[in-house]
């Protein structure tokens, strides 16, 4: 197609590929049955949904905090354009989670208007970055993970979290790709890179255990076919990670002379709170103080400007 200014190419929204999330699509629900399924109980069924939202809203918020601190400008449209795709999924999980709970929230109640404790993400996705390959091998863990679980979440029996989860595969099939691409481009690389990244891979293995325990709802939610039991993931995530480590040339364990099983042992103090066990998380609302910090900033006009719009 031609255009008589750039301003009329740039405002086309024919070519969806181009687009971040809200200024074109199709709505990925239109035709879809939204009714709660027979025999779902719609409190778990919303807490569900607010489970896979706050992992997407929080680990977006802390990929646009990249923005403008990565190493091209490049990889400034590739972390912001993952950021917005997976605020797209939160903002389809909220608005369902809303739906289906009739309490007379929406998606912007959610996410601005819950504490700290209220919030159900997985603390992996709160993790600040201390340098771009702690970013990448974070994102790698992430993508990873949640790409195994929408994949089997498009079979749900709940339409609308089956066509969210077909939407979402395709998106999240970028992110692992890209992040992989990274984490194999830094660990084979100078020696100063191979560092940075075999010490990122080491720091984010003790807070991958918390993302194959299963919740109670999750349980009971799988066992009716509507959600994904996430301890069934693990050995597709371990067969991936495996792969990008050794095209990387990094060591496969946790921690040197450890295996990925006894780091994760060893360093469940680091991440989950006093008295609760290894086995409790952000799923049961405890999170690192890195949750705390991200809701200040993503919050604080919401909670200034109580009931605004714009």
């Amino acid at each position: 197609m031609s255009f008589d200014a750039a301003y009329e190419a740039l405002t086309d929204h024919d070519d969806d590929a181009r687009w971040a999330y809200g200024t074109g699509f199709a709505d990925p629900l239109a035709g879809v049955d939204t009714a709660v399924p027979a025999g779902v109980d719609r409190a778990e069924l919303a807490a569900y949904c607010v489970m896979l939202g706050d992992d997407a809203l929080i680990m977006s918020h802390r990929l646009q905090q990249w923005i403008t601190r990565s190493p091209e400008l490049e990889d400034e449209l590739a972390i912001a354009n993952i950021g917005l795709d997976l605020l797209g999924q939160a903002r389809l999980l909220l608005s369902r989670a809303a739906e289906v709970e009739g309490a007379g929230r929406d998606e912007d109640a959610l996410a601005y208007l819950r504490d700290e404790g209220e919030f159900r993400n997985v603390r992996l996705t709160e993790r600040a970055d201390a340098d771009f390959a702690h970013l990448v091998a974070r994102l790698l863990a992430f993508a990873t993970w949640r790409l195994a679980l929408l994949d089997r979440l498009t079979a749900s029996l709940d339409p609308v979290l089956a066509a969210i989860a077909a939407k979402g595969v395709k998106e999240v099939t970028y992110h692992r790709d890209y992040a992989a691409q990274w984490v194999v481009r830094l660990g084979d690389g100078t020696d100063l890179s191979h560092e940075r990244m075999q010490a990122a891979m080491d720091a984010v293995v003790p807070l991958l255990g918390e993302l194959f325990v299963a919740h109670e709802t999750e349980l009971r939610l799988a066992e009716a076919g509507v959600a994904v039991d996430p301890s069934g993931l693990r050995e597709e995530f371990d067969a991936v990670w495996a792969q990008v480590i050794e095209a990387a040339k990094l060591r496969p364990a946790g921690a040197a002379g450890m295996g990925p099983a006894a780091a994760e042992a060893g360093a469940a103090a680091d991440v989950a709170a006093p008295g609760t066990g290894s086995e409790k998380g952000g799923r049961h609302g405890l999170h690192t103080p890195g949750l705390a910090e991200i809701l200040t900033e993503l919050q604080a006009i919401a909670r200034s400007l109580p009931g605004g719009s714009w």
